[in-house]
């Protein structure tokens, strides 16, 4: 699976994780250049507290396009170290 936006490629593996229809890319798979970090965070009932990146390709910002939970409850265990994609990222097959 790929993660794209901007006309890059954001995120590469062939191991994800799809949770309620979402991809989750291990986080060594993500290409850091194109995160920073965002203040933004938000809070699952089941998965915990996720975290935000802003992407950043080619000038152009994407904010809080990206997240995580850093520490997710023992339901969402399987996404821990894992990056997902939204707001117009486009998640497809190699």
């Amino acid at each position: 699976m790929k993660a794209t936006w901007n006309g890059t490629v954001i995120a590469q593996s062939p191991d994800t994780v799809v949770v309620e229809g979402n991809h989750y890319f291990p986080a060594d798979s993500v290409n850091p250049a194109y995160l920073r970090p965002s203040a933004t965070h938000t809070i699952c009932p089941w998965k915990g507290e996720a975290s935000y990146h802003t992407l950043v390709v080619n000038g152009q910002e994407n904010p809080d396009a990206a997240w995580y939970y850093p520490t997710p409850k023992d339901a969402a265990r399987q996404i821990k170290g894992r990056v997902a994609f939204w707001k117009g990222v486009q998640v497809s097959e190699d």
